[in-house]
């Protein structure tokens, strides 16, 4: 027979046995003042097996969560006195609450945690940082009902040992006043008169003093942090932030917004990567390309298909336009006029209070601060590969002007890296007429999705001309002549790969010297290390974007600014702690490849139960209207509910039709309420209905429905 059936039948039986035999009865007060004689009498004859008995009952009392715990702790002060009584109750009531807090474990934490896992490894994490702290807190105010402590705790990971010691050390105050009462039994008229009004609230502040101990506890350490720096008596600044990406600059704009005296230093371009570099250069490309495409598969829309013509440099041009349209959103003019000071050049931090900054056009500034926001972003990963130096490469930064010079696409390139970046370039060029060959270590691209997404992503970038070598770990880079060849090796063998041009795109690294880190001995590792409220080693200088991970996105940014120049500002106040519970990510390639939340492969490896639930595109009128059928949705709930753990979206304009899904996850709503919404017809949108319609379906009151057909049957007339 099951384990857990057997524990629950014999749990259930003692239950109901408790009760069935009128055993609640004996432990009431009355009850305990009328044999207290009895018991006396007993304990002078059997001096060791009365003692024994009780702590046996009292274990087996607090181990199934029964009422009479109290009236136990009261009868072992009337029957032992104080220090005897104190011994027994203590020991026996931290052992009967673990073995509570271990039946809880077995029999409820793998159903709590496959109906609430990702929530529950929030709390998880929590409880492995603080746990001991909490327990501590809420084992010294008798207020909280103890055997309710007991139960919640073993549904989380708390470990046996630490729940054991820390309860017998938690409730001995609570036990003494009890044990204590006891040996006063015939003055006790209620059990409610032991907690006085005063005893409780003594109880409260002492529940209060481990907070109070913990707040100075973290100012002493605040003080040895900033004990080697003089603090200046007065700021320039309240705020100073360095680097102008997407996190420099919600951050300055934040804290232009609430009116703080805020400066921002860069020292290249506004608007960072994002804007110069990254997604918005590539996404106009992506576009050029993608016309380039359609053209050649006119026939697919019912016109003629034509081979494109076109100059690449005005290809370029338009990148760079595209650029130049979208600066002033980011430019210092328009931040100027928010009420931001934007300076150019160098920043470096020379104490947690100041900042010098060495300016582009030769001067210097220095400038005292309260706090300092870092978001300084990140650079193209270069691997240490020989040979590279000598062939030479670009990167997702650099290929921008060094390709714009080009009268016509690289005739052979060779893309190292199958991420997202390394994907949409690879498919981009192959548009534009390249013959590109992407490698990549691993045994597929996109890794980070499931295999199915993969293998789409992969098929998707074959059919537009791509050369998808996986498997192939480079070693080197060699000249012969004019030839430029990259050495990998597959399957045991070495082999070259010829090309003209290389772009390099295996990853992105933080940003981590030059701006003062290493002089003040904050801790960087991949990168800079910041706690939840995104603070570094000192709690006024702040870390956010890129250089702080755990996420390299453009929205990640932004969102961890609002956290950082929030706490910069007001921490002293309310400090609030990043969330990266919704984070969502599009690959942009053809068809786009949209997530938010779990995948069906990360679920799986970390044991998360979940329903799959997939509607298809090629089903949707708008996708067959578009021509755009290749691709699908996917959504992951909790098993038996609505309740959305993840999706996974690929086909056209993915990205965009992810957001209700991120808009549902971010505010518990379930697949009935997108079911139950009006979308436009005929939309892609739809899409994201009919897979909420899918799970009705396959969650159908099969039982309700059979009734159902009975009625209106009988309402026919009783014919078939």
């Amino acid at each position: 027979m099951n384990r857990k059936l057997v524990l629950i039948i014999a749990v259930g039986a003692a239950v109901l046995g408790f009760f069935a035999l009128g055993l609640n009865d004996y432990l009431t007060l009355d009850q305990l003042k009328a044999s207290q004689a009895r018991f006396g009498e007993l304990l002078a004859q059997y001096p060791v097996l009365v003692p024994a008995a009780y702590f046996v009952i009292y274990v087996i009392v607090t181990a199934l969560s029964l009422p009479g715990a109290a009236i136990m702790t009261l009868a072992g002060g009337a029957l032992f006195g104080l220090w005897q009584g104190l011994l027994l109750v203590s020991f026996a009531s931290s052992i009967g609450a673990t073995l509570a807090f271990l039946v809880a474990r077995f029999l409820l934490r793998d159903t709590v945690e496959r109906r609430f896992g990702e929530r529950l490894k929030a709390i998880d994490r929590g409880i492995e940082r603080d746990g001991a702290f909490y327990l501590f807190t809420l084992r010294l105010v008798p207020l909280f009902p103890f055997f309710i402590i007991n139960l919640v705790m073993g549904l989380t990971r708390l470990r046996i040992w630490t729940f054991y010691w820390i309860s017998q050390v938690g409730m001995l105050a609570g036990t003494a006043v009890y044990v204590n009462a006891g040996t006063q039994l015939a003055a006790i008229e209620r059990v409610g008169d032991i907690l006085s009004l005063e005893l409780l609230l003594s109880f409260v502040l002492l529940g209060i003093f481990p907070w109070i101990a913990r707040a100075i506890v973290a100012l002493v350490q605040k003080r040895r942090v900033y004990k080697p720096w003089q603090k200046p008596k007065s700021f320039d600044r309240n705020l100073v932030v360095i680097g102008a990406g997407a996190g420099g600059l919600v951050s300055a704009y934040i804290a232009a917004a609430v009116k703080a005296k805020v400066t921002l230093v860069e020292a290249h371009k506004m608007g960072g990567d994002c804007l110069n570099y990254g997604c918005v250069p590539s996404k106009a490309l992506i576009k050029s390309a993608k016309v380039a495409q359609q053209m050649r598969h006119a026939d697919q829309y019912g016109l003629e298909p034509a081979t494109p013509q076109f100059s690449f440099r005005a290809v370029m041009a338009r990148v760079h336009r595209i650029i130049a349209e979208v600066e002033p959103h980011d430019s210092v003019e328009r931040y100027t006029g928010l009420g931001v000071e934007v300076l150019q050049g160098y920043a470096k931090i020379i104490d947690p209070w100041t900042v010098d900054i060495a300016l582009n056009d030769g001067g210097s500034q220095r400038l005292t601060t309260r706090a300092i926001v870092i978001a300084a972003g990140a650079a193209p990963l270069i691997p240490d590969l020989p040979g590279l130096a000598d062939v030479g490469y670009v990167t997702s930064d650099t290929l921008w002007d060094v390709f714009a010079g080009l009268d016509a696409p690289p005739r052979r390139l060779v893309v190292l890296g199958g991420g997202p970046i390394g994907c949409e370039l690879a498919q981009a060029f192959a548009r534009l007429g390249s013959e590109v060959s992407q490698i990549q270590r691993g045994d597929r691209i996109l890794h980070k999705e499931d295999p199915e997404v993969s293998e789409l992503a992969r098929q998707a970038l074959e059919r537009d001309g791509v050369k998808v070598l996986t498997e192939r770990a480079a070693l080197r880079c060699e000249r012969d002549g004019d030839r430029k060849l990259l050495v990998v090796a597959h399957a045991g063998e070495e082999k070259t790969i010829e090309f003209d041009q290389l772009l390099v795109c295996v990853g992105r690294r933080a940003r981590l010297t030059g701006y003062g880190l290493e002089e003040l001995g904050i801790p960087t590792t991949k990168t800079v290390a910041t706690n939840e409220y995104l603070e570094t080693l000192y709690p006024n200088i702040y870390a956010a974007g890129d250089v702080a991970g755990p996420y390299q996105f453009t929205h990640t940014a932004s969102h961890m600014a609002w956290y950082a120049a929030v706490n910069a500002l007001f921490g002293q106040f309310k400090r609030f702690k990043v969330d990266y519970s919704v984070i969502p990510w599009t690959t942009f390639i053809d068809p786009e490849v949209a997530r938010v939340g779990l995948s069906e492969e990360e679920a799986r490896e970390r044991g998360i139960a979940c329903e799959v639930t997939r509607f298809e595109l090629a089903e949707l009128d708008r996708a067959i209207a578009d021509s755009a059928t290749s691709g699908f949705v996917k959504v992951l709930t909790v098993p038996g509910r609505d309740r959305i753990l993840g999706a996974t979206i690929v086909g056209t304009q993915g990205g965009d039709l992810l957001a209700e899904f991120v808009l549902a996850m971010r505010h518990g709503l379930g697949l009935n309420k997108i079911l139950g919404t009006i979308h436009t017809y005929p939309t892609l949108a739809e899409a994201n209905k009919y897979v909420a319609g899918e799970w009705k379906r396959a969650h159908a009151p099969e039982r309700v429905l059979r009734w159902l057909a009975r009625y209106h049957q009988w309402r026919r007339g009783g014919t078939a």
